[in-house]
């Protein structure tokens, strides 16, 4: 009992400092990480083996750990070194990209073949936002899209705000269609052992209808307050120059991009996992980069690393002492067992959940919870997989800090003279939030149930 409540205490304090935003979020994770390590495993459980199991080092040196001959594999707890490395080289290979040059250049050229139309600029960004974050990190995807918008605004004297905040929503939509798209979803899928075309074939199916109503929804409520017509600029007179500073850098990273994409689609039929391809990667990046390989290195984002580590820790205590099993026989019994319920249930909380904390920790706890209530009901696991993965991936976009992608696009708007209050950012997102989780729970209803 003891060790329950320690595991508790622990989690709660741990949710409690990251939602209060106070101090770095690694530190937290890493500080609770710690403590459950020591009074949890040691002093509560006085186990050598839950620790042990919750590190689960020895599972990188395993041969299905890089190559699965058979079936995926699947981590059943303790800190995921499948999401952890996958996401290091995926770092990488972004930070190449970004020093090519690649996501200024492709921003600039669409908007090209926009004609400079701040409408139409205003349906491909919302586009290009959805498909980038299918393959790249939505921060860095959002990091580039607002900087550019705001850039292009200032030249064709359109209003940036809805446009960036209509790129944010797409960046947390795009994200929900494929494994590597948002960070829930990697843990999801190396956890569960789930590939990259499961991904593209369930959540990707429900995104891309989603897409299209979300894009028709925002195109009627916002392109009336893009620009006053006294504003408009004659296309004919833009000069935004389009330039490439090193080619060779900005078609290796292009390969490399594309590289990285086949093999992830590809990995289900090849064998190779998510940690093999994050490390390989990571090393024709760094090769070919030559003196900037340090650099790049230098760049890349370690207290998020370190977050996601902390983080499985603590959540490998709840699971440790159980109490991830009395969260699935309390849904289970709200439900009554009903698949509907249940799935209603799960989405919803998971989205409201996700609109005022970190959606990572809660995709971590709650995949434990879904893995118990599949063993126990016989509702099909996959199903509340993908439930999980879109009420986490979208409902993240509800508020300001629902989502990294949401504060870095907020901060970038903010920092030029652009702000988005809380108020307005939830009038214009809140409705197409629920309309898309509407639209997702009705075609999991008619899909899967």
């Amino acid at each position: 009992m003891l060790a329950e409540i320690f595991a508790v205490v622990i989690f709660v304090t741990m949710f409690g400092f990251i939602v209060w935003d106070r101090f770095p979020k690694h530190y937290v994770t890493l500080g609770c990480g710690a403590l459950t390590s020591i009074f949890v495993f040691g002093i509560g459980m006085h186990s050598v083996k839950a620790f042990v199991d919750t590190i689960a080092v020895g599972g990188i040196f395993k041969r299905d750990f890089w190559y699965a001959a058979e079936e995926a594999s699947e981590q059943t707890s303790g800190v995921n070194w499948a999401t952890i490395i996958f996401l290091w080289g995926m770092m990488i290979m972004v930070e190449g990209m970004a020093e090519a040059g690649f996501f200024d250049w492709l921003c600039l050229k669409i908007a090209k073949l926009a004609h400079y139309e701040p409408v139409r600029i205003f349906v491909a960004f919302m586009v290009l936002s959805s498909v980038l974050a299918m393959f790249i990190d939505s921060i860095t995807v959002i990091l580039f899209l607002a900087a550019v918008t705001i850039r292009l605004a200032r030249t064709l004297k359109f209003n940036p705000i809805p446009v960036i905040m209509a790129e944010i929503f797409c960046a947390n939509l795009g994200g929900s269609a494929t494994m590597c798209g948002d960070p829930p979803n990697i843990i999801i899928g190396t956890s569960l052992g789930y590939s990259f075309s499961d991904f593209v074939l369930n959540t990707g199916a429900i995104g891309a209808v989603s897409l299209v109503i979300i894009i028709i929804y925002f195109y009627l409520t916002m392109r009336n307050r893009l620009q006053d017509p006294a504003d408009k600029v004659d296309p004919s007179t833009i000069d935004v120059e389009i330039r490439i500073d090193n080619m060779k850098e900005f078609l290796t990273s292009t390969v490399i991009f594309l590289i990285a994409v086949a093999l992830l689609v590809t990995h289900a039929m090849t064998g190779l996992t998510v940690a093999f391809i994050g490390i390989f990667i990571a090393a024709i990046t760094l090769i070919t980069a030559g003196r900037k390989a340090i650099t790049l290195l230098k760049r890349v984002d370690y207290p998020t690393l370190l977050f996601f580590i902390g983080l499985f820790i603590v959540v490998g205590g709840l699971e440790q002492t159980g109490i991830l099993e009395i969260i699935a026989e309390f849904i289970a019994k709200v439900s009554g067992g009903n698949a509907f319920v249940m799935i209603a249930i799960i989405l919803w909380v998971s989205a409201i959940a996700s609109a005022f904390i970190d959606n990572i920790p809660f995709s971590a706890t709650m995949i434990p919870v879904i893995r118990t209530l599949a063993a126990t009901t016989g509702v099909d696991l996959s199903t509340m997989a993908w439930t999980l993965a879109i009420g986490t991936d979208i409902g993240g976009s509800m508020t300001p800090i629902g989502a990294s992608a949401n504060v870095v696009g907020i901060s970038t708007a903010g920092k030029e003279g652009y702000p988005i209050s809380w108020a307005t950012y939830c009038k214009e997102l809140v409705p197409g939030t629920i309309i898309v989780l509407v639209v997702s729970m009705i075609s999991i209803y008619i899909r899967y149930l």
